[in-house]
């Protein structure tokens, strides 16, 4: 089994409160990782295992075993619960891990209930830091049965099953008002858009939807872990600056299913392959970072007149301003538009990141390839 990287954040959070919410979309590997540290488990989506926690609650409550709540969210009764029990004795840390997608209700009982008790991790599908293999992840994403782990021919069949159960069931179960054929149109309509800045308006005549409707979609497909708005980097500059977000999906082998990829097509030679790259080195960057337990926030930089940053990273050493190309040679050009950006900014670091075979590093520029980068961002929780 491959070890996540954040279970060393996990550990850390545990020791620090009474509870903490393991959350991430659906198969991303959230069980797995729960029971790795305890045998003390439960699937309260299952009526039985309900029965059984009520039953046994005395015991459990007074166990110095770690105990496993997952999908919390089907037994409302849970949240006030545990908040008796972590107030009986505040001092108990690491007693409770709850699971879940991000689901209202699951949400509801934590931050009505469990406000002050409990930290949330986030749990992303595998990272090239977990897998070292660059180019299947890219390809098939990083969800464990959608072919990077599993057997490679599991995509596009696995993608396209995880997508309509979604559609049919999941986020219809969240409140998504929105009947399956029509947030199918919405899940393609936004992987056509994938890099793109979001423009709420063509999306909704697209769809005959007015632009606040479709915002409120979109805003359950961001709590389903399924699309990224990567806001804007608000600077005090005389120019004019894109204030929209850009829209990326958060997991490449989804967007790859749903643009058609053929599974022994050339990824490469699709018109959209330099927009999907910069969506997977972006969504790497971040989960190495949240493996981490960083504090940072992470956006984009574009003026009206053309200059721009695909990434900009703001955390305790400053602003570093981020170039992503899909090439192996980087011109002169790239980095002195880069340089020239992270001026405007105030950025202090400055990064392109490429398919470069050798880094090339200096004090405040480094040109360099994914795996050299992400390999100084390794999980060291602190």
């Amino acid at each position: 089994m491959i070890e996540r990287y954040i279970i060393s954040l996990v550990r850390k959070r545990l020791a620090m409160f009474p509870a903490v919410t393991l959350l991430g979309p659906r198969q991303c590997g959230k069980t797995t990782l729960a029971q790795s540290l305890t045998d003390t488990y439960f699937n309260l989506e299952a009526p039985e295992e309900i029965v059984r926690l009520d039953a046994t609650w005395p015991d459990i409550m007074k166990s110095d075993r770690l105990a496993i709540f997952d999908e919390a969210q089907h037994w409302p009764e849970l949240f006030a619960r545990l908040r008796g029990e972590i107030d009986k004795e505040r001092h108990r840390n690491g007693r409770f891990l709850l699971l879940g997608s991000i689901a209202p209700s699951l949400m509801s009982g934590i931050s009505e209930s469990l406000a002050g008790r409990m930290a949330m991790v986030d749990l992303a599908p595998f990272s090239l830091l977990e897998t070292g293999r660059i180019n299947i992840l890219w390809r098939f994403g990083g969800f464990p049965d959608g072919g990077v782990i599993g057997p490679p021919e599991a995509f596009p069949v696995w993608q396209e099953n995880y997508l309509r159960m979604m559609c049919e069931r999941d986020l219809p179960l969240w409140g998504l008002p929105a009947k399956p054929t029509l947030t199918k149109r919405l899940l393609q309509m936004t992987a056509a858009e994938h890099g793109s800045i979001l423009n709420l308006s063509k999306l909704g005549q697209s769809l005959g939807l007015s632009h606040h409707t479709v915002e409120s979609y979109l805003d359950y497909l961001q709590g389903a872990y399924l699309i990224r708005r990567l806001p804007p980097l608000h600077a005090n500059l005389r120019k004019r600056l894109v204030k929209a977000p850009r829209l990326y999906w958060r997991d490449s082998g989804l967007l790859h299913a749903l643009l058609r990829l053929d599974p022994d097509g050339d990824l490469y030679s699709r018109p959209w392959a330099g927009a999907s790259w910069e969506g997977f080195v972006i969504e790497e960057i971040i989960k190495a970072r949240l493996a981490r337990g960083d504090s940072f926030d992470a956006s984009f930089f574009r003026s009206h007149d053309g200059w721009e940053a695909d990434l900009v990273i703001d955390d305790v050493r400053g602003r570093e301003v981020i170039e992503i190309k899909l090439t192996s040679a980087p011109g002169q050009e790239i980095i002195q538009r880069l340089t020239k950006v992270a001026t405007m900014v105030g950025g202090n670091l400055k990064t392109v990141i490429c398919r470069i075979a050798e880094p090339i590093l200096s004090d405040d520029l480094q040109v360099t390839n994914l795996p050299a980068f992400l390999s100084s961002l390794s999980p060291v929780v602190t």
